[in-house]
């Protein structure tokens, strides 16, 4: 079988090499293959990778995890929660800028694009990086999440003192992949209108992340957009 020359950022190529070199994977990547012959998968090729690209292995200080791109045309680009400016921002997304302006007193922005966090270090990842246009879940238990998984223990051995912010349920089950001696966990409801009076609003994750920040010396993020 040919070797998989994955185009992502070369420190994540590195860590993540025994991946790309997995049977896993060659059938992660056959499965896509077909879906693309038969169908429209969201967010177009080159931006499969976006939240490894934009955030680098040395760069990352914040993870933050999602479940599953948007499956409506126009919105994924990579990056869990985030989307392209000009695009609508969706529910869950206008809810964590509302949490925004109530924590840190941050103005709601007029757009939904989250690279300014990526670029300065918070790592935007989804637990499955691809799904078939208007079908939600559609690209789940095909391999993305062992990938995926595979990456947050990596990352999480690789690093010390790392913040993982993690929204409902399915995030916190991530939680076994990370010693929380070596890392800050920081645990709320999701997000989503079905969910986000439960636990979410009022959680102030954006400052209580960077006052660990600022208490490992490290530069506080700028969450303004």
């Amino acid at each position: 079988m040919n070797k998989i020359k994955p185009n992502i950022e070369s420190s994540w190529k590195e860590l993540l090499k025994e991946e790309f070199e997995a049977d896993y994977f060659a059938s992660l990547k056959e499965f896509l293959i077909q879906e693309k012959s038969k169908y429209r998968v969201y967010p177009p090729g080159s931006l499969i990778f976006n939240a490894f690209d934009k955030t680098p292995v040395d760069k990352v200080k914040v993870v933050i995890l999602g479940q599953d791109p948007y499956h409506g045309k126009g919105q994924a680009h990579g990056l869990c929660f985030s989307v392209q400016a000009g695009v609508k921002p969706p529910p869950s997304l206008v809810n964590i800028f509302k949490e925004l302006n109530s924590d840190l007193n941050i103005p709601v922005p007029n757009h939904g694009n989250l690279e300014k966090w990526a670029e300065q270090g918070v790592l935007l990842l989804n637990a499955t990086l691809t799904v078939r246009a208007a079908q939600a879940g559609s690209h789940q238990n095909k391999g993305w999440e062992t990938f995926t998984n595979a990456a947050i223990q990596k990352l999480a051995t690789h690093k010390k003192g790392l913040i993982f912010i993690l929204w409902g349920r399915f995030a916190q089950a991530k939680a076994e992949l990370i010693n929380s001696t070596d890392h800050y966990i920081l645990k709320a409801a999701h997000p989503s209108p079905f969910s986000a009076y439960n636990g979410f609003f009022g959680c102030k994750h954006f400052s209580k992340t960077n006052e660990i920040l600022i208490a490992q010396n490290k530069t506080p993020i700028d969450w303004s957009l």
